[in-house]
């Protein structure tokens, strides 16, 4: 349904400024954080998957780029670059329009159609395009930003429906080997796989999913001599040196399980959690606020921040259905100590490499690219999720810390970290080189 009938009333409430005299202040980026603030809650309470999620943020950002990218000479659409994005439908040159709502109106039009609750979607959306219409913007402005913003929503999501995604959803559910050194399902929920032909997916940046296929991990041995048994005893003592507390307070703070389930006596309670990708939109948004980023720039962040993220989880979904390994709470529950129980819930897909430290790099290089490094930053994410604030120098010291909370949570052996942040950074390194933003060479 139209955003045109749900802010009807609103409308007609709208002030009588004239349009002649109406000028966009680009400095206006708060409406696009909210509408992306919108969509991370509706996939919270959605529980979607994290490659799904990627999915969600990276059309619903791209439409928010397109929709305004007109109105901004020094910057340059994403069209012809991105594979199989075909310019969108252009504003009318002789018109006035707000960008930021043209950009609100884009983020929210693609992830309504993108999750699951659209009650749930409509009620949080609401409250966003009121308080942009608290702005005192003319009515006709209104209305043409947000039936633009529609039509470029309408054109992502063409785009998006032909990424393979809708063919995904009929495959057969994941059959897990019964080779010892291979995944199977963790407690306390027994989560079936998730994503095992994620690496299907249509790519954006990337010549294939393998581009970028990492190490092969360690080579399985229960043999106590072995490099595999040392490297599961590493986890298995990940918390017995140095500063235990904060090594939690570290793996807690970057946990974004979407599927964390905890065993009250005979009932399974879930937690909703955001996701590592939602996470990361964050960052984007936080850091686009702290630097004062204009509209387009914040869109900037976004789009390629969630470019990143997207590829990401494609390239490492392909390398932990390829290699299989088993988590570490299984070969040391079989192997070590039968009653051993990571920090961390084990998410529900195999091990090597690790999600965390792939997507986080290539996401820290992106954000990097637009603001710079050593831009430090208060990360206020989990606050709501009753955790606390963490400091960074960086995007790359958040990203490092991210990666390292996954072996300190006890759902990831070393080499998975290390392979995934060098796979994280040639992602990130190639969706740099490969998607030009600026009308001028960067």
């Amino acid at each position: 349904m139209s955003f045109r009938i749900s802010l009807f009333c609103i409308l007609l409430l709208a002030a009588c400024t004239s349009e002649k005299n109406y000028t966009f202040d680009s400095s206006q980026t708060e409406g696009l954080h909210q509408a992306m603030k919108v969509l991370t809650d509706v996939m919270v309470s959605d529980v979607f998957s994290p490659p799904v999620a990627s999915r969600n943020y990276v059309y619903s950002a791209i439409a928010a780029y397109e929709a305004i990218v007109p109105a901004f000479e020094d910057y340059i659409s994403l069209a012809g670059q991105l594979n199989g994005l075909e310019l969108p439908p252009q504003p009318n040159p002789e018109l006035t329009y707000d960008w930021e709502v043209v950009a609100t109106a884009a983020t929210l039009s693609v992830g309504k159609e993108l999750t699951f609750d659209r009650a749930l979607f409509k009620r949080l959306s609401e409250p966003v395009l009121e308080m942009l219409q608290e702005r005192d913007i003319p009515t006709a402005v209104f209305q043409r930003s947000i039936e633009h913003g529609e039509k470029v929503g309408k054109h992502i999501l063409e785009w998006a429906s032909r990424d393979y995604y809708k063919e995904l959803r009929t495959y057969p559910k994941y059959t897990p080997s019964d080779k010892p050194q291979s995944w199977v399902s963790t407690p306390p929920a027994y989560f079936d796989a998730i994503e095992p032909s994620w690496r299907k997916m249509r790519l954006l940046v990337q010549d294939s999913a393998r581009q970028f296929s990492p190490n092969y991990p360690t080579h399985f041995s229960t043999d106590r001599e072995s490099q595999f048994y040392k490297e599961a005893y590493a986890v298995y003592t990940a918390l017995d040196e140095g500063d235990e507390a904060e090594k939690r307070e570290i793996a807690g703070f970057w946990d974004c399980n979407p599927f964390a389930m905890e065993a009250i006596g005979h009932l399974m309670v879930g937690a909703k959690k955001i996701s590592p990708g939602g996470h990361w939109m964050n960052i984007a948004s936080l850091a686009s606020r702290l630097a004062g980023a204009d509209i387009m720039k914040s869109a900037e962040a976004l789009a390629l921040t969630s470019i990143a993220l997207y590829e990401g989880f494609i390239s490492c979904w392909d390398e932990k259905y390829r290699s299989n390994l088993l988590r570490p709470e299984t070969f040391i529950n079989r192997y070590i100590d039968e009653t051993w129980v990571p920090a961390l819930q084990s998410p529900p897909f195999p091990e090597h490499t690790s999600g965390h430290s792939v997507i986080s790099t290539a996401a820290a290089l992106a954000l990097t690219r637009v603001f710079g490094d050593n831009f430090a930053f208060d990360d206020t994410t989990q606050l709501e999720f009753d955790l606390p604030v963490r400091s960074f120098n960086s995007f790359i010291e958040a990203s490092e810390e991210a990666a390292i909370s996954r072996f300190y949570g006890g759902i990831h052996y070393m080499p998975a970290i290390t392979y995934g942040v060098e796979q994280g950074r040639n992602i990130g390194k190639l969706v740099n080189e490969r998607v030009q933003t600026r009308a001028v060479a960067e």
